[in-house]
Parts: structure tokens; sequence; C-alpha cells
């Protein structure tokens, strides 16, 4: 479950001398460990909300301050009353302030997992996203990572294609898979972060063999270019899973991404996972090369971290 609130204050103390102050909120949940980290979403913690005063320096001057949990926010809203703020004092003592905290919204919302979707008969959709930049090499040289053997040996691209797509395939009825591609430019000479694989206007092709195919056709009528952005493409398929779920379509959609290189839209990319982390879709990124990918270990959030978007949502 995740809730989302309109919080705004009233009656602030104004703590700039020669100006108006210029407040902002920030949220905290308190740790194991007593300290507060900054956060969006929580339990029914008690929750450390601050309004500072905004510098362009970054010191920025604390309001005032309280403790409130989910709950006793929710009873805020209901109530239609606002709760002084306080600021703390290094003796212990606490000042009560004028200044007030309402809760102008409150809206819960429920937060499905991958299973809660597929357990609920949702179908998988498979589409796939690929690096066109220039990194990759010349295709028609053996050292490049897009170079397509006449014996038939597969490329990473390739085997990573058909090991995730024969997979998934299985679970989509009518197999047919929106394929796209990334940092080269198009037929018409056009730079390009997210093309239709085919060179069509139609984005889907048929199964994970019209993949494959449309795929070595690209690599013959598109020129590697760059740079690396993954926010177009996600962005795109983020749009197609909110449609389908709008009307009401019951598909589970995944994402293939593949690339080779070290990625340079990284907070675009971290703003566009959060958009759509709310949607039925998962994104899988398999980097092939030699590169370095630690920059990209920060969008799976395996250390407990949340993504955090640019406007400070996780």
């Amino acid at each position: 479950m995740t809730v989302e609130m309109k919080l705004c204050c009233s009656r602030l103390d104004n703590v700039d001398m020669f100006s108006k102050s210029d407040p902002f909120l920030r949220i905290s949940r308190q740790t194991e460990d007593g300290n507060h980290v900054p956060i969006c979403k929580t339990e029914d913690d008690p929750l450390l909300i601050e309004c500072f005063d905004f510098n362009s320096n970054g010191n920025h001057v604390l309001i005032g301050q309280l403790h409130k949990s989910v709950s006793e926010l929710e009873k805020l809203h209901k109530d239609r009353s606002g709760a002084n703020l306080i600021f703390p004092s290094h003796r212990g003592q606490e000042k009560v302030l004028k200044g007030q905290l309402f809760v102008d919204q409150f809206i819960e919302k429920e937060h499905f997992s991958f299973l809660d979707y597929i357990s609920s008969g949702f179908e998988l959709n498979f589409m796939v996203a690929i690096d066109f930049t220039a990194s990759n090499g010349t295709p028609r040289n053996q050292d490049s990572l897009h170079y397509i053997d006449p014996s038939g040996r597969l490329n990473s691209y390739q085997q990573a294609i058909m090991e995730v797509g024969e997979v998934i395939q299985f679970y989509d009825s009518d197999r047919r898979f929106p394929a796209w591609g990334f940092g080269g430019r198009t037929y018409d000479g056009t730079l390009s972060h997210c093309f239709n694989l085919n060179g069509t206007n139609a984005y889907e092709v048929e199964g994970v063999q019209g993949i494959m195919s449309a795929y070595a056709s690209a690599l013959h009528n598109v020129t590697l270019a760059g740079p690396t952005l993954f926010s177009h493409v996600i962005s795109m398929a983020a749009q197609m899973a909110s449609q389908a779920n709008s009307n009401g379509i019951t598909k589970y959609f995944v994402l293939l991404i593949i690339t080779d290189g070290v990625l340079t839209d990284i907070q675009e990319t971290m703003d566009a996972l959060v958009r759509a982390s709310d949607l039925p879709l998962s994104i899988l990124i398999v980097g092939v090369g030699n590169a370095d990918f630690k920059q990209m270990e920060v969008l799976d959030a395996d250390d407990g971290r949340r993504l955090e978007s640019s406007t400070g949502r996780v």
C-alpha cells in the first residue's frame, strides 16, 4: 500500500532578514539506529516532517518541524485541522510555533507486485530495446559486438534476445513484441533514442524470430551513433503499459534493454523508472562487452535504498 499526500503550511515564521522565506518540506522516517532517512513512502512509523527556508547556497534554514505517523496525517486530513510546528532546542525544550502543517489530500493506493499480476491472470508482453551507439564497433568488423557471423554463431545481442525472449513468448498469446533501437541514426539520418527496429511505422514484430530479423535488417540501415540514453525507451514502454492498464488490458510488460556502454542520462533514467514504478512493467538491463557497468548498479536499488527522482519522489 502506498499513500499520496498533499501538504501545505500556513503562518510560518519569516526567517529571512531582507526578503520573504522560501519554505519547502522534507519528510524523513526514523531508522533502527535513531537516524532519519528522507523518504516519500513508509509504513505507519513516525515521520519527521521538517520545514526549511530555501537558500541557493544549500545552507537551508530550519523554520520548524514535527513528528507524525501516516495515520495521524490521515486524521489531520479527515478533521481538516492543522498541526503546529515546533522548533527544537539544544536544551531539550521545544518551542511551539504559530505555523501549522495541513494535509490537503490523502489518497491510499494499493501497490501490486509482479506475482500479484501474474497470479491474477495477466499475460506477459515482451519488449526489447537494442543499443545502436558507435561504441559497439562497426557491424561488418568481426570485433564488433553487432557482428553477424555467417556461420550462425550468435553475437551477445542475439544471445540475450533468444535467452529471454524464448522463455517469455510462451506466456504471450499473440506473440507480437514491440522492438526498438536507440542511439542510432535512422533511415532518414535522424538521431533517435527510440526508433522502431523494423524500420516501419509499426513497432511490433512477430515473435522472437521477428525481433532477430528486424535487428539484422536494422544493422544494414541504421548508422551507429550515440550517446547512450535509456529514458526514452523506458518512457515509451511505460506509456504503453499505462494505456493498457487504463483500458483494462490484463498484460504485464517486460522490457529488455541490451547495451554495451556507460549510461549518460542516469538522472533522467531514474526519473523515468520512478514514474513507471506503479505500472505493470518490469525492466531488465543486460550489459554486453567489456564496459564498466558499475554505474548502473544504482538503478536496481538492491542496497535497500529506493530510487529517488529529481523531484524527490521514490
